[in-house]
């Protein structure tokens, strides 16, 4: 028996009423129900569930896919085209973070209330806004091709405010730290110090060290060519899970050639003699994990007594020096990898102290 729109009255003696809800994948009308003991009962849940996703269809579109389903569509469509490292990133953000909060969503459910509920559950692990940006990039790009393909009109997060990431300043060792340091890593035997001066003298990042072979060495040109990183990521297979790969280098530009300084080629020339295995730094013949090499370089930096500082924080001391020195930014940008020369400005554009000091003394000597 039917009564009104979409109501009927079912063997079992109860009230069902259907309303719309979108298109299935075999563009077929998809429906959902409810119940009720009287006609009365019915009316009075579906009426406003009906008007609900009247507004969704007419704001978002049809898709009643689930965002799960979706967000596992998008990782095997974009696989191909990014590196390992890539996907392995996007797959385990947006599995263990996003579609395990919002993933029984479907897509034209998605709003800005759901926006705010990812995000409140990414505030509640405690994560820096960059990690929240970083996680909100990738589900926009997401969402951002089930726009392109009119699965939804428009992106339900666009909205949604997200917490600002502050720049921290130039976090370049002082002349003084880095002397220290380097002192440190001389008196390293078996080359446990070479990573440290790579990156103090060539501003290598840590994969990128522990990539280098010692074909990647022109010491006849007095050139290190950077073409690999060596790293540790997410399992493709299990993201609870990581391994260890060699991919290409970060972008275009990090594929690059960088002076080799002839403090630098003296301790390599010696080193490459006592070496039996292929890559400038190894463990067993193996190239070394970037993990061990920050274990090496926390022991050395508490040798030269510096305070707790991370590796990477040399290659922004090699670009500062390079700077201080008057080096010019296309050159300094180049020998970075960046991608361009704003970037370059925007990490070490601010002058450190040593530089104000420096400043303020010569400003004082021309109005004595």
């Amino acid at each position: 028996m039917r009564r009104g729109e979409n109501i009927y009255y079912r063997k079992d003696k109860r009230w069902e009423g259907r309303y719309v809800v979108g298109k299935k994948k075999n563009g077929k009308t998809k429906y959902k129900s409810v119940y009720g003991k009287t006609l009365q009962e019915v009316r009075e849940k579906l009426y406003p569930l009906k008007v609900k996703y009247q507004i969704i269809l007419h704001i978002q579109g049809e898709a009643t896919i689930s965002f799960y389903e979706w967000g596992h569509q998008w990782l095997e469509e974009v696989r191909p085209g990014v590196k390992q490292s890539t996907y392995a990133n996007y797959k385990y953000k947006l599995v263990e973070y996003v579609l395990s909060e919002i993933g029984e969503y479907r897509l034209n459910e998605l709003d800005k209330q759901v926006g705010e509920k990812l995000l409140e559950s990414l505030k509640r692990r405690g994560f820096a806004p960059s990690m929240i940006q970083a996680v909100f990039r990738i589900t926009k790009q997401c969402i951002n091709l089930a726009i392109e393909k009119e699965l939804i009109k428009e992106n339900p997060f666009a909205l949604i405010k997200l917490p600002k990431v502050v720049k921290k300043q130039n976090q370049a060792l002082t002349k003084q730290e880095q002397k220290n340091l380097e002192t440190a890593a001389f008196e390293e035997k078996n080359g446990r110090g070479i990573p440290v001066l790579l990156a103090l003298h060539a501003g290598l990042r840590i994969g990128e060290i522990a990539a280098l072979t010692w074909d990647d060495l022109d010491f006849e040109n007095n050139t290190i060519h950077v073409s690999a990183t060596y790293q540790r990521v997410f399992s493709v297979l299990d993201a609870h899970k990581t391994e260890l790969i060699f991919t290409d280098s970060k972008t275009a530009t990090s594929v690059r050639s960088v002076p080799m300084s002839q403090t630098l080629k003296k301790l390599l020339v010696q080193q490459k003699q006592d070496s039996v295995s292929e890559y400038v730094v190894s463990s067993k013949n193996k190239p070394m994990e970037p993990r061990l090499l920050t274990y090496h370089f926390h022991r050395i930096r508490k040798d030269a007594g510096l305070p707790e500082v991370h590796f990477h924080q040399l290659r922004h001391t090699f670009a500062t020096r390079c700077l201080e020195s008057r080096g010019d930014i296309m050159s300094v940008s180049a020998m970075m990898g960046h991608s361009s020369t704003q970037m370059t400005l925007d990490t070490y554009a601010g002058s450190n102290m040593e530089q104000c000091i420096l400043v303020v003394a010569q400003m004082e000597e021309t109005i004595a």
